[in-house]
């Protein structure tokens, strides 16, 4: 008895499914059961608070987002970006104009990113180390700068792009949409985005290709320095307040919004659209365990279970490591 065989185009790869709409399918069910269990969640004020709180790890993970897609890390996003702010800030409350303010404070994030790329590209420094130190150094400077006082008192043009609002949309989330969008052209249409993704998967096939992988690796890392400037610009005008401490823990809510996202470790797979959904993800638990009264003391357990557990299932559908 003959037995047709159903064409390969035409079978359903559930393997591949789940990999690619498991985040998908995991924000809507969380998405519903917060609906059910809280009144307060499916409101048009809420939704937006989720998206105005996502905004500033959104910022961060793009950044992140690059530099894990080439096989790296980045530990110090959380202390460049408090150093960055601080200086800003202080030059805001100086007296000096807020565009050179804020060019300032980017150019101090972009300039610690680069250090980052050459510290592992020059000195072979691995990344985990090289921005760990940067994570302690940036930080040191920014006590030391500071004098562990906070800034505050910060002009009403500036504080706009945290508080303001265009059409009927917080400045924040319009900020956090364009730099996504600029990082997905970035990635998907030039060629800088496909010698990052080639870096990431063979770093010595890039080399043979011809392709510069020194400067892509601290071009990532500016540009991580970079989105987290920006994104502590936006936190500060918000916030009103330029706190020595801020920052701490950033790192480990981008990594986990890039990793939760689909993006491997390994570097050459993913993509700003997972990452996008992670922080959402992520934010979305925040926001929902706050309107449960969840305990702070339960809060970190609760949402490192949630993560661990989207991690356990991306793995068990993703393919055979290289």
């Amino acid at each position: 008895m003959m037995t047709v065989t159903q064409p390969a185009a035409l079978r359903f790869d559930r393997r591949a499914f789940i990999q690619r709409f498991g985040l998908v399918f995991s924000f809507m069910l969380l998405m519903l059961a917060l609906t059910l269990l809280s009144d307060r969640f499916l409101t048009a004020s809420n939704l937006i608070n989720i998206l105005r709180q996502a905004t500033i790890n959104g910022i961060v993970s793009v950044g992140m987002t690059l530099v894990i897609l080439t096989g790296g890390i980045d530990l110090s996003v959380g202390s460049v970006l408090a150093l960055a702010v601080t200086i800003g800030a202080s030059l805001m409350k100086q007296g000096q104009p807020v565009g050179l303010a804020v060019l300032a404070a980017l150019g101090i994030g972009t300039l610690l990113g680069v250090i980052n790329g050459l510290m592992i590209t020059k000195a072979r420094i691995p990344p985990f180390i090289a921005t760990l130190g940067m994570l302690t150094v940036a930080r040191g400077l920014t006590l030391m700068y500071t004098q562990g006082q906070p800034i505050t008192g910060l002009p009403a043009t500036f504080r706009w792009i945290g508080t303001g609002v265009v059409s009927g949309i917080p400045v924040p989330i319009v900020l956090t949409a364009l730099v996504f969008l600029l990082g997905w052209i970035f990635l998907t249409r030039t060629r800088y985005g496909a010698y990052i993704y080639l870096l990431g998967d063979n770093p010595t096939a890039a080399r043979l290709a011809g392709i510069p992988t020194e400067r892509i690796t601290v071009l990532v890392y500016a540009i991580s320095g970079f989105c987290a400037a920006l994104a502590g610009l936006v936190l500060v005008a918000r916030l009103d307040s330029a706190q020595p401490i801020i920052g701490q823990g950033y790192e480990f809510n981008a990594i986990a919004a890039v990793v939760v996202g689909g993006t491997s470790f390994a570097g050459g797979e993913g993509g700003l659209g997972g990452t996008l959904l992670g922080a959402l993800l992520i934010e979305t638990l925040n926001n929902g365990l706050n309107l449960l009264n969840v305990s702070p003391l339960w809060e970190q357990v609760v949402k490192g279970v949630v993560i661990a557990l989207a991690l356990l299932l991306y793995k068990a559908f993703s393919p055979p490591s290289r």
